[in-house]
C-alpha cells in the first residue's frame, strides 16, 4: 500500500488530534487557520488512508494502580514460523503484556508488562509468560522511572 501524502495541514491536524481527539471541528479549523469543510475533508481522507487508525481514551496507568513496569526479554527455544505464530497468537492473551516486540538482536521478543507491584509481576511471570509456547529462557529488567514516555508521535 502506498503511503499517503501528508502536507504541512495534515501534519497540524494530526498534532491537534493527537492532543485532544475531542475537540470539535470548528476549534480545529480555527487553529489551523482554515474553515471547518476542508478540515473535515482532511480528517476523513486521513482516517479512510488508515493514517488516523481510532480514537480512544488513553487511561492513566498510574491512577489505576499500575505503576511497576517490567521489560521482559524472551528467548525462543524455537524461531520457526509455527513457533513464532503460536507465541504470538498466546502472548497476545496476556492482558498485562501493554507491547510485545519481535526483535533482532540478543534475544527473539522484548515486552512491556505493567502490573500493580512486584508479587503481582511475580504471579504474571509464573501463570502467564513462563508458559508461553517455545519460551526458552527469559529475563527481567524492571523500570525505576520513567524518563521519556508519551503517545504522541512527533510529526
Amino acid at each position: 500500500m502506498a503511503q499517503p501524502h501528508i502536507d504541512t495541514l495534515d501534519r497540524k491536524i494530526l498534532t491537534e488530534l493527537q492532543r485532544n481527539a475531542r475537540i470539535t471541528v470548528a476549534e480545529l479549523a480555527r487553529r489551523i487557520g482554515l474553515s471547518k469543510t476542508p478540515v473535515a475533508a482532511r480528517i476523513k481522507a486521513l482516517e479512510d488512508s488508515g493514517v488516523i487508525s481510532a480514537y480512544r481514551a488513553i487511561l492513566s496507568p498510574i491512577r489505576l494502580g499500575l505503576t511497576h513496569i517490567t521489560y521482559v526479554e524472551v528467548k525462543m527455544e524455537d524461531t520457526r514460523e509455527a513457533a513464532l505464530s503460536r507465541f504470538n497468537a498466546a502472548v497476545k492473551q496476556i492482558g498485562e503484556v501493554e507491547e510485545c516486540y519481535m526483535i533482532a538482536g540478543g534475544c527473539d521478543y522484548l515486552l512491556k508488562v505493567r502490573s500493580v507491584d512486584m508479587a503481582d509481576y511475580r504471579r504474571i511471570m509464573s501463570e502467564h509468560i513462563s508458559g508461553l509456547p517455545f519460551v526458552h529462557s527469559t529475563s527481567s529488567h524492571v523500570s525505576m522511572e520513567a524518563v521519556v514516555e508519551q503517545s504522541v508521535i512527533a510529526l
